[in-house]
């Protein structure tokens, strides 16, 4: 396929799944008791839209003097994020815009979504009759299931999909989406061409392979772009927490015979209840 693609990928990075994540009452509101100093990672989400990016532009490169580009747009703080990119950078290529700002899965979905769109409509060179808008249809982070939809509002596109396993361009412009929905199935769409959004499941691909050679590549252009990154502070919208706690934990076991499931069901019911 001649024709260039133009993807910008939103992108946040989370604290590694397999530590403790304990949250906490801090001075500017919720967050997780020593965020900054734990190993964190690209979200799994987003990831999965990254690496579906790359693959579609290794597929469509289009023509020497009319390339497709892939953007990794990223509202993160910056000296977290130089961390991640040391193993990110290795996978594929990519032009990293980063934002320096707050981390957290408390932060407003509409604030990030005003910031991103911002940071995407002011990127060089981006032709948004191009654009394919990436990201995770879920967030191990900002999980709000909103931002990327709000991002598409605010750039006005129309044509948004989400929980996408699988996207294939046809040679005449259009594309077939297949969408994640009840049942185990897929629907599956047919788009007129871009701009789009695309809001990703787990796809279908693997994680790439480390290339140490892809990896210094994209470090040269990397570490000066995080120097330079602009700071953005996230509008709270007023929205105050109470308080922010871990689920309480309980485990009381019974060995039960030959009792009906109606029963079991009314129990763990009024179980519930207590909590509640």
């Amino acid at each position: 396929m001649a024709n260039a693609l133009h993807i910008v990928a939103c992108a946040g990075i989370v604290p590694d799944p397999l530590q403790t994540l304990e949250p906490t009452l801090a001075p500017t509101g919720p967050a997780i008791r020593n965020e900054m100093v734990l190993p964190a990672m690209l979200d799994p989400w987003a990831a999965c839209a990254l690496y579906e990016a790359a693959s579609l532009i290794a597929k469509n490169p289009g023509e020497p003097q009319n390339p497709s580009k892939l953007w990794l747009v990223s509202l993160t703080p910056k000296a977290k994020l130089q961390q991640v990119m040391m193993t990110v950078a290795q996978k594929l290529s990519f032009e990293l815009v980063p934002i320096d700002g707050p981390i957290g899965g408390f932060t407003d979905a509409h604030s990030t979504a005003a910031i991103l769109a911002e940071t995407i409509a002011a990127l060089p060179g981006l032709d948004r009759g191009k654009l394919l808008l990436f990201g995770g249809w879920e967030s191990a982070n900002r999980g709000a299931g909103v931002t990327l939809q709000l991002i598409g509002e605010r750039l006005g596109i129309t044509d948004q999909f989400q929980g996408v396993d699988q996207i294939e361009l046809r040679d005449d412009g259009p594309f077939e989406v297949l969408e994640r929905v009840e049942g185990g199935r897929h629907q599956v769409s047919v788009c007129a061409g871009p701009p789009a959004v695309l809001g990703w499941a787990t796809g279908n691909l693997p994680e790439p392979r480390n290339n140490p050679q892809i990896g210094m590549d994209n470090m040269r252009t990397i570490m000066p772009v995080l120097q330079k990154a602009k700071t953005a502070a996230l509008d709270t919208n007023s929205l105050r927490y109470v308080s922010a706690t871990l689920p309480a934990q309980q485990r009381t076991t019974r060995v039960v015979k030959d009792m009906h499931p109606e029963a079991i069901a009314q129990e763990i019911v009024e179980w519930i209840g207590k909590d509640s």
